[in-house]
């Protein structure tokens, strides 16, 4: 019960509170930001994506953790969701600058990746690591992805992006050397094909 209520709690705070970050994004911009409209609603909708990435990330480290009877990657999981939370705070917060709205679909998004996450962990702890590496391995892919897509002169969101990826990569060499198992290619696929229909949704809605 007490482990349903403190995913329920996650789950709210996610989706419904406005999330505070624990640390500054550490890549400062290199000059102030000056958008013109059609740049503004790009790097809008790419951040609205990058945001329903964190949102995420959250149901599925928030899942993999209650799962675990592990009490050391139960910790893994739950300290990795804390550091999330700065991603989602600062997504959040560019959003709000770019006078651009969070994906409609979020409790969709959570509760899809929340399944997931209990999937994972009911495979077993090093099944669960795999699924973490695997990830966070897309997600680094992703990003890179829209440093390329996001206007030259959005030094901010570049700023904000290029620390997640940082951050990503890093996740996925700690669930690594923590002993994740290499998921299988036809599983691999299924999640890049899921990860595909969520940023092309999330792109718009």
């Amino acid at each position: 019960m007490d482990k349903l209520l403190t995913a329920a709690d996650a789950s709210l705070r996610t989706l419904f509170s406005k999330p505070r970050a624990a640390h500054p994004c550490r890549v400062v911009p290199a000059q102030a930001t000056q958008l013109d409209a059609s740049d503004r609603r790009l790097s809008g909708a790419l951040m609205r994506v990058n945001h329903v990435g964190e949102v995420c990330a959250q149901a599925l480290y928030r899942a993999q953790a209650m799962t675990t009877r592990d009490a050391a990657l139960r910790a893994h999981f739950e300290a990795a969701a804390r550091e999330e939370t700065d991603h989602l705070a600062w997504t959040r917060e560019r959003l709000d600058e770019l006078g651009a709205r969070p994906s409609l679909l979020n409790p969709l998004w959570y509760a899809g990746a929340f399944g997931l996450g209990i999937l994972a962990g009911r495979l077993g702890d090093r099944a669960s690591l795999g699924f973490v590496v695997e990830t966070e391995r897309q997600v680094e892919a992703h990003l890179q992805g829209h440093m390329t897509r996001l206007p030259a002169a959005d030094h901010a969101s570049r700023a904000i992006v290029a620390q997640m990826k940082d951050d990503e990569a890093r996740h996925a060499a700690e669930a690594e050397q923590a002993g994740a198992l290499e998921l299988p290619s036809p599983a691999k696929a299924l999640m890049r094909a899921a990860a595909k229909l969520m940023t092309t949704v999330a792109h718009r809605i």
